[in-house]
């Protein structure tokens, strides 16, 4: 498989498979194909599909094989980038949970809970997360801009809540209160961030869509008037 990432504010990747390859992918984030390209949906069995259903994605998975050479694009669902991503066996990822765009087939996608309760319940990420493990690439979806940083053992970066887009197995989450009564009440950042201890890389993301939602809900109409 071989790909391209085109498009500006809305990218899709175009992924190019021979005789077959196969793609998977949870969202139903197809736009466009060969008529070469076969697709099959499953749930992976009960459990799984119970699993799914918990970490807010669908519970069945399409995969889509090619008969011969064939052509596939997957498009992103709001305002960023697609980021590609080798998986391997030390290169596991953790991603929020609507990140997921595709893969190839061997990429397995399972959920992660946050060890610390507070980091779900505060951390803007959620309790639960996607785990992407397996070997082959995957494309993840990312609100806004993508910046990247490579944490040292033991190296803290403190994050605003919900600008985490991922990070490496390594790294540890969790979440610290904004010090000080009056910057809580006053500061307008929030009760909490995000603190991500190394070692490991670490994706953010400039725009997340919990921003947006709650930017927009005022000028929302509510119906009374």
């Amino acid at each position: 498989m071989h790909y391209e990432i085109q498009g500006g504010s809305f990218p899709v990747v175009v992924c190019h498979l021979s005789d077959g390859e196969r793609m998977i992918t949870e969202k139903g984030s197809m736009v466009w194909m060969s008529p070469n390209m076969q697709m099959a949906t499953s749930g992976g069995g009960l459990g799984r599909m119970f699993s799914k259903a918990l970490s807010g994605e669908s519970m069945f998975q399409n995969t889509y094989t090619a008969k011969g050479d064939g052509m596939i694009a997957f498009g992103s669902s709001f305002p960023g980038q697609i980021q590609a991503v080798s998986i391997g066996p030390d290169r596991e990822m953790i991603v929020q949970k609507s990140a997921f765009l595709a893969a190839e087939a061997g990429v397995n996608l399972s959920i992660h809970f946050n060890q610390k309760l507070s980091a779900g319940f505060f951390g803007g990420e959620g309790f639960i997360m996607q785990r992407l493990s397996g070997t082959g690439t995957a494309f993840v979806e990312i609100d806004g801009s993508l910046m990247e940083y490579q944490l040292q053992d033991g190296q803290q970066l403190v994050v605003d809540t919900g600008n985490v887009a991922g990070f490496e197995l390594g790294v540890k989450m969790e979440i610290r209160q904004v010090p000080g009564l009056k910057n809580k009440l006053l500061g307008g950042e929030g009760l909490f961030n995000t603190v991500l201890t190394g070692p490991g890389r670490v994706w953010l993301q400039t725009m997340p869509i919990c921003n947006v939602a709650a930017s927009i809900r005022p000028f929302i109409p509510t119906g009374n008037g």
